[in-house]
């Protein structure tokens, strides 16, 4: 379907309304504030935000003597918006809330485009994430190295946990046996497990100690399935997968912070089936992919697109083994979902 243009008028009133709802929206915080104020908040502490949920926010005390102790905090108008992970600075006030006085610099964050393109921070503070798939439903490798470039932009250390994987012992599923035996090649950490019998829990665990994790991949692979298992009580919902489609649903309405009794911290992301990444450059893009970087530079054309162009080397080095099949064709159906302005 073809995009619509809007007029100039059409553009207008759609951004005169956004105004006004944003308007309106600091309104209520103020609000808010002056409510809060007026019942005398306490002394500034330092807290996480481990969840969120519009303009309010759970944050964890992590010091004093309210350390560990959870409460639902306003945010101050001129507070930047807060994700998951973020650390902050907070005011108790005597209601059981509270109120969010200041952001603490974020170490590092995970992005990933909203309807509109515009790049929104969907966990803040994360240095580890864990891409789950599953032989059911049908995994697939674009979506795969999708998360793996994006995990390469965002400077985050990728675990590929494979769930599910007592499916593998019948052979149906070879291609998956196949892409793992890629992915290890490449130096990625990658782990087989089953959240339904436990088998290799243990050591997942060991891979999440001491780490900030966010878990990411489509509906149905077991995310939720492997939250319980790892955090007995916390009993998130588990989604079947749909008999029409094959595909999982969704149950995870908000992102979450937990933590790992050994150490260490998992915040659960909404399922997302598709990564965008229609915002990074085709140089990024090719540098997301950790194999093609010795090659990068010696092709025999300047703005060698790498799809079939002579004397591409990353198109002989696919021809000598150095590059799977698999992994190019992945990057050229990101290429061409990133679009030739990124070129």
């Amino acid at each position: 379907m073809a995009k619509r243009h809007l007029t100039r008028r059409q553009s207008w009133r759609i951004q005169k309304i956004q105004d006004e709802r944003t308007v309106r929206a600091g309104r209520r915080a103020d609000q808010a504030e002056e409510s809060l104020i007026g019942g005398d908040l306490g002394p500034e502490q330092q807290g996480l935000v481990i969840a969120h949920f519009g303009v309010q926010v759970d944050v964890e005390a992590t010091e004093g003597p309210d350390s560990g102790q959870i409460r639902r905090c306003h945010l101050r108008a001129n507070l930047p918006a807060m994700v998951t992970g973020d650390r902050v600075i907070w005011r108790a006030d005597n209601q059981a809330g509270g109120v969010i006085v200041a952001q603490l610099p974020r170490e590092s964050e995970l992005n990933r485009p909203d309807h509109r393109g515009q790049l929104k921070p969907v966990a803040a503070n994360v240095d580890r994430l864990v891409i789950v798939f599953a032989p059911l439903p049908t995994p697939y490798t674009t979506l795969i190295d999708r998360y793996l470039v994006a995990a390469e932009q965002s400077g985050l250390n990728p675990l590929l946990v494979l769930n599910k994987a007592d499916l593998l012992r019948g052979g149906e599923f070879a291609e998956v046996r196949t892409w793992l035996d890629v992915y290890a090649k490449l130096g990625y950490e990658v782990l087989e497990l089953s959240a339904s019998s436990g088998a290799g829990l243990d050591e997942l665990q060991a891979a999440l100690k001491d780490h900030i994790s966010v878990f990411v991949g489509q509906s149905g692979v077991g995310k939720s399935s492997l939250i319980n298992a790892l955090l007995p009580g916390i009993d998130l919902r588990v989604g079947a997968l749909s008999e029409s489609s094959g595909q999982g649903t969704h149950t995870t309405t908000t992102a979450k912070l937990f933590h790992f009794p050994e150490g260490g911290d998992l915040i659960d992301s909404p399922g997302i089936r598709e990564f965008g990444l229609t915002h990074i450059s085709h140089e990024d893009l090719l540098e997301g992919f950790v194999e093609f970087r010795p090659f990068l530079g010696y092709c025999k054309f300047r703005d060698c697109a790498h799809l079939h162009e002579p004397g591409c080397a990353l198109l002989n080095a696919v021809e000598r083994g150095d590059i799977s099949a698999s992994r190019i064709s992945s990057y050229r159906q990101i290429l061409s979902s990133i679009g030739p302005q990124s070129y």
